[in-house]
């Protein structure tokens, strides 16, 4: 029904930039939050960032607040993850998830789309 097509990861030094992006295909991209996970090699997959269906509330694990903003654009289904002053241990990949429900909670929240990973290096 729906897929999700990452794009803007790569290698960055310590104290850089990337914004990443999530593009979706189909019609239903407004209805839905949004969110962006991690994954560095040997560790589980952990919370980013999610974004409600229409961007009015935005949620961020303690470890990226002040550095990383998510944002989103409906009208070209497309979501972001701007990353700011990035460290190495940011290195990870990076999913785009959409969520089963128009509003974000830890607690209710199922992400039931999945994006393919982007790769984000982040060098010393």
């Amino acid at each position: 029904q729906v897929q999700l097509v990452e794009s803007g990861g790569g290698l960055v030094q310590t104290g850089g930039s990337l914004r990443l992006s999530c593009t979706a295909t189909g019609r239903t991209f407004s209805n839905y939050a949004m969110g962006w996970f991690r994954q560095a090699p040997g560790k589980e997959r952990e919370f980013v960032a999610a974004i409600n269906w229409n961007g009015g509330g935005t949620y961020y694990a303690e470890f990226v607040k002040g550095r990383f903003t998510i944002s989103r654009d409906n009208a070209k289904s497309t979501v972001y993850l701007q990353m700011n002053s990035l460290k190495p241990e940011d290195t990870a990949v990076y999913y785009c998830a959409g969520d089963s429900r128009a509003y974000y909670s830890a607690a209710s929240s199922k992400f039931v789309y999945w994006g393919q990973g982007t790769q984000v290096t982040v060098s010393s």
